[in-house]
């Protein structure tokens, strides 16, 4: 204990994560004002037909953004003092970036009627994705914009924005429910970071590389293509997760009702919030870190330094969460969504193993492992889903979550088993 207390004042992985703990404390309490709000106005039903708005907006922002985000980071922090190659890297990087989320937006505007009865299961939505079109451009600049912060390591800066545009979601969002009940809702998921780009913007015109010479380059064929692996990835991960979780509401739908997929998408929110934390960390730190180092022995260190770190962090997390998965319940929602509370169990025990095997899972993306990666991220996608029918056949609803325990127990082994000549220390 006297050691891994030590450990925690020592580690610089320590000192970001309680750094970027203030802007997750910031953004778990706008979340929980969010959904606790929602969930008042809208109940289990509503929930649920907003879980599925917010999954279409993650595929088709990842798809908007090129999906190169990721890459930022990494190639920001690998050649940060490298200015020619910087040059390429932002300037390429913010090309693909403006271009393809026009793109996408105008087939997204094209096509809002089929994809509101596609997604949110009737055409009179077809002006939310209309909207969603239109502000897909800023929300991608806003994701580039916090991508660069991200590799250059500007923690502070990267903890101060997110704070201010938590903030700023919670209130556009408020706004609107109070406005337009659902409709507002809805409204607000597929617009509030477009709203959020300004504010980033005023935030970083001052600083070095926010200029014409940095984000405007000529093509370079080769940073495209290290982009493209990049995109892959992205993509994939993007697309897989959510499209297995739209299957698995719709299946749910199908086989009891939209308030019980409601009660699941509520258990998903809640992971959402009390992990929060350990994923931000990831994405600060973890991963530009991993991408500045080249030995295999240094490499190995910092793996395990984080799951030393990480793991009794997380069984504690984990256990309060469910000790007090009452309170959580009542706190969050209403009397209506008490059956929540059976879910608890399966999705923390699916989450631990969960946040174990993106420590490994990080190595991919930093490294470029580009066909590894995608073909582990869809092939448990696959099994998450083939897994939730099996399971809900025969136990119900708890199925769900039992089925995501399964999953996670088994992508973390494989994880382990891919990566064992890293973790074991060659003699």
């Amino acid at each position: 204990m006297i050691s891994f207390i030590k450990r925690l004042k020592s580690s610089n992985l320590l000192k970001i994560f309680s750094l970027t703990g203030i802007s997750t404390i910031i953004k778990v309490i706008t979340s929980y004002v969010t959904v606790k709000f929602l969930a008042t106005i809208v109940g289990p039903a509503g929930i649920a037909l907003i879980g599925q708005l917010q999954n279409f907006t993650t595929v088709l922002t990842a798809l908007g953004a090129g999906g190169i985000n990721n890459g930022v980071v990494k190639y920001v922090a690998e050649y940060k003092e490298n200015h020619t190659t910087l040059r390429d890297i932002l300037g390429n990087g913010f090309k693909i970036t403006a271009y393809l989320s026009l793109i996408v937006g105008l087939i997204i505007i094209v096509l809002s009627k089929f994809l509101s009865e596609l997604i949110l299961l009737d055409g009179q939505y077809s002006y939310i994705f209309i909207l969603f079109g239109i502000s897909l451009f800023f929300i991608s600049i806003n994701n580039f914009f916090i991508s660069v912060l991200n590799g250059y390591q500007e923690f502070r800066k990267f903890v101060i924005v997110n704070i201010i545009t938590s903030v700023i979601g919670l209130l556009f969002t408020v706004g609107l429910v109070v406005l337009f009940n659902i409709r507002g809702a809805l409204i607000a998921i597929v617009t509030y970071q477009a709203v959020i780009v300004f504010f980033t913007l005023i935030y970083v015109r001052k600083l070095h590389w926010f200029t014409k010479s940095f984000l405007w380059t000529a093509w370079n064929k080769k940073i495209v293509k290290r982009y493209a692996f990049y995109s892959l990835m992205t993509i994939v991960s993007a697309v897989t997760v959510p499209v297995a979780q739209v299957i698995i509401r719709k299946f749910l739908i199908h086989e009891y009702s939209i308030t019980d997929a409601g009660y699941w998408e509520s258990m998903n929110k809640i992971s959402g919030l009390y992990l929060m934390l350990f994923t931000s960390t990831f994405s600060v730190y973890y991963l530009p870190k991993l991408s500045e180092i080249k030995e295999q022995l240094v490499l190995r260190k910092e793996i395990l330094k984080t799951y030393k770190i990480f793991t009794p962090l997380l069984i504690l997390s984990l256990l309060v969460i469910f000790l007090l998965k009452d309170f959580v319940v009542s706190v969050l929602f209403t009397p209506s969504f008490d059956p929540v509370k059976k879910l608890f169990l399966w999705q923390i025990c699916g989450d631990f193993f969960k946040i174990m095997s993106w420590i490994l899972a990080f190595v991919m993306v930093a490294k470029s492992m580009s066909k590894l990666y995608i073909i582990t991220e869809i092939s448990f996608a696959i099994l998450q889903v083939v897994l939730t029918y099996f399971f809900v056949h025969y136990n119900g609803v708890i199925g769900a979550v039992q089925a995501y325990f399964v999953n996670y127990f088994i992508y973390f082994w494989t994880m382990a088993l891919l990566f064992r000549n890293i973790l074991v220390k060659n003699r």
